[in-house]
């Protein structure tokens, strides 16, 4: 008699794969992004089917960072959900690094 389904085994996601799904998440969200900054990088810890994300960004500047911020918790809130079925309550952005649009480095130069 073979057991049902649901009580074959279990499907363990590494933590590792959920920050690699949630950095390319917060990649998308974000766009482009300045030559010199560093790609998002996360770090996550899953309990259960429950996750909780740290992400670290550089941003370009200006831009509206708070905004910035909310659409990266959101599309890593909904990627991670769609792609491993994990609920994600906590998803923390840090702003590691400004880098100046190339249009105002210029503007800071000298005048004559």
């Amino acid at each position: 008699m073979n057991p049902e389904p649901g009580e074959r085994g279990a499907t363990a996601i590494a933590d590792r794969v959920v920050a690699k799904i949630a950095a390319q998440a917060a990649r998308e969200a974000l766009g482009p992004l300045p030559p010199d900054a560093a790609p998002p990088h996360a770090t996550v810890v899953v309990h259960h089917d429950v996750a909780r994300v740290r992400i670290l960004l550089d941003l370009p500047y200006p831009r509206d960072i708070g905004a910035c911020c909310r659409a990266v918790r959101r599309q890593v809130t909904e990627r991670v959900g769609a792609l491993v079925g994990m609920r994600v309550p906590e998803v923390a952005v840090r702003v590691e690094r400004l880098h100046l649009a190339p249009a105002h480095g210029a503007a800071r130069g000298r005048t004559s």
